[in-house]
């Protein structure tokens, strides 16, 4: 029969080709037994390899078991040890897993110290790996063969590396839980009321808020100036200096140019960037994916930020503003892994149609943030930062601010733009803020802490220590008002603005709002460039229309201030806000041909 072709027994052919399948499976049974020999062993070797693997890295049933065995006795506080592993796993039934108990003695006879497991747990995690992209590209073989789509295709590749890159934004095994677990004695001796608020006294380390204003309020000016401020170490809205705090900011809003613009304004420029690291336009993916919460977590990481800044947060989001699930994934991937890692967060967001509701969008996006501040703009460069919702309640509620800022022609004064406080408690209003009028001379010397009983002398000599001009009748009438209310109890006031003598003026629009090569019409307010906390500065003072100062009659009027151009009388709110000028005869705004800028000092560095 030599003429037949002997075929083999089929059974042969199938035994054959087991082994073989199960060697290709990438996994390291040396490694795998060696570990589970030093976990047996050590609650520290279990706890350093917990770090690198979890109990999915691991591919022998038996040392898996073994691994969630030693896990529990670890979590309840109870050392491990190969005796009581056994009779664990004997409780649970599952003995016959483990060879009967023979795999566990000679793991336990055979094992390595305690320090070199996690070399050999880095070992396991990169063969897990291998493992993965295998079982993924069977995965994507199977799709194939059953006529897959090109986008069923791409989803499954899409779904593998989100999976892949939450893996490396996320611990392994329970230690990165367990270490959300409050230590009550270390709890209850932090004392968390005296916990330093970052500059500017909006939030505090670890917290996060929203910043949401009109689209021309300027919230992007002032969190970036807040944001130098802090990177430098510098004082903001009147708080105190701090140490530089690492920030940073992705701007998907904001050109290159505006922002180069902007930074020189503040004071900033080569080399005077502090701890800021600015990405402009990053090409992170979604934040309301997985994806995006790793791009952002590893940039966090690799720049070591504190504080992250997102503007504006809808740039940076890829499902529909008004679903809240939209938020709840945002906070999932990127918010709460922030959080985690008490790195605090500032996102910019827009009003919606009606700004009473907040924010633009699902209310979904105010439950996870600990504080919302509202920022509005109110004309002529007044702002108000109100905080609308809280989760401690801790720091100031509302903040009335100034934006001043100069220009040098055509460009921002470089320093020149700055965010101060407008202070609201003892201070003069109506005419008191008026200069040239009884009244303001009035609060000038109340101000000064001059005795109500003082003669025309200590009250002329007063005035010219401050640059306050008046003539000798005003001068006396407001002695005399002084005199006669000696013996009477003081006015209850409360007011607008007051400050030091005004330096310059500004147009009510801020850099990086307007084309660059055009003068954009605007209110004038006052401001200066030194870093002079409290309150703002007051328009400054015109030349009094008569009198040399020492004793010759001024020009009887009815007291109503003049116009330091055309010097008719001041109405409206062009005399209540304190301006010098009407709104024609400002240079900035009228037809005047002259700026009186004279007097205006040079520009300081900050």
């Amino acid at each position: 029969m030599d003429n037949v072709r002997r075929i083999p027994p089929r059974s042969n052919a199938v035994n054959d080709e087991a082994p073989d399948a199960l060697a290709r499976t990438p996994h390291d049974a040396e490694a795998e037994n060696l570990v589970a020999g030093a976990i047996m062993h050590s609650a520290q070797a279990y706890t350093d390899c917990a770090q690198v693997i979890g109990r999915d890295d691991i591919y022998q049933p038996a040392i898996r078991l073994i691994w969630d065995t030693v896990a529990g006795m670890v979590a309840a506080g109870q050392d491990p040890h190969p005796v009581l592993v056994r009779a664990e796993i004997d409780k649970l039934g599952q003995l016959r897993i483990v060879d009967g108990g023979a795999l566990i003695d000679r793991l336990g006879t055979e094992y390595i110290t305690a320090p070199m497991a996690p070399t050999f747990a880095e070992r396991i995690a990169e063969t897990a790996r291998e493992r993965r992209y295998d079982e993924h590209s069977t995965a994507l073989k199977a799709a194939v063969l059953r006529k897959a789509t090109g986008d069923e295709l791409a989803e499954i590749v899409a779904a593998f590396q989100q999976a892949e890159q939450l893996r490396e934004s996320t611990g392994h095994g329970p230690s990165h839980l367990t270490a959300a677990l409050l230590d009550w004695d270390a709890f209850f001796v932090t004392d968390f009321g005296a916990i330093q608020l970052l500059p500017g006294k909006l939030m505090g380390p670890g917290q996060q808020i929203t910043v949401v204003g009109d689209g021309k309020a300027g919230k992007s000016l002032f969190v970036q100036e807040w944001m130098w401020r802090m990177a430098t170490g510098q004082p903001f809205l009147g708080d105190a200096p701090q140490p530089p705090v690492r920030v940073l900011y992705l701007d998907a809003e904001n050109g290159q140019e505006q922002v180069q613009e902007r930074f020189l304004s503040f004071g900033g420029g080569l080399g005077r960037m502090g701890e800021l690291r600015y990405a402009s336009f990053p090409p992170v993916r979604p934040l309301d994916t997985a994806g995006g919460g790793v791009d952002l977590l590893a940039l966090a990481k690799a720049t070591a930020a504190e504080v992250v800044v997102i503007d504006t947060v809808s740039r940076f989001i890829s499902g529909p503003e008004n679903d809240a699930d939209t938020w709840l994934s945002l906070y999932r991937h990127t918010l709460l892994p922030l959080k985690r890692a008490r790195i605090s967060s500032v996102r910019l967001d827009h009003f919606g149609k009606d700004r009473d509701r907040g924010g633009r969008g699902s209310s979904a996006k105010t439950q996870d943030v600990d504080h919302v501040w509202e920022l509005s703009a109110q004309g002529g460069g007044a702002l108000t930062l109100k905080r609308t919702h809280t989760r401690t309640g801790i720091g100031p509620d509302h903040f009335a601010l100034l934006r001043q800022a100069r220009r040098d022609g055509d460009n921002w004064t470089p320093g020149g733009t700055r965010h101060v406080l407008m202070t609201w408690e003892e201070e003069p209003t109506g005419l008191a803020t008026v200069p040239g009028t009884v009244e303001h001379i009035i609060a000038t010397l109340d101000a000064a802490g001059v005795p109500a009983d003082a003669g025309n002398r200590i009250a002329r000599q007063t005035l010219a220590d401050r640059g306050v001009p008046g003539g000798n009748e005003k001068v006396a009438e407001a002695v005399r008002r002084r005199k006669a209310r000696a013996t009477t109890p003081a006015p209850d006031v409360s007011g607008e603005r007051s400050g030091d003598p005004a330096q310059q003026r500004f147009p009510e629009t801020f850099p990086g709002t307007h084309p660059r090569n055009d003068e954009t019409a605007g209110q004038t307010f006052p401001g200066n460039v030194a870093e002079t906390p409290g309150t703002p500065s007051v328009p400054p003072v015109p030349p009094s229309k008569g009198g040399n100062g020492e004793g010759t009659p001024e020009t009887p009027d009815d007291g109503s201030p003049l116009c330091a151009i055309c010097d008719q009388p001041l109405t409206g709110y062009r005399l209540h806000r304190g301006y010098d000028t009407h709104l024609g005869c400002d240079p900035a705004t009228g037809s005047h041909p002259n700026r009186p800028t004279d007097n205006v000092p040079a520009p300081e560095e900050d």
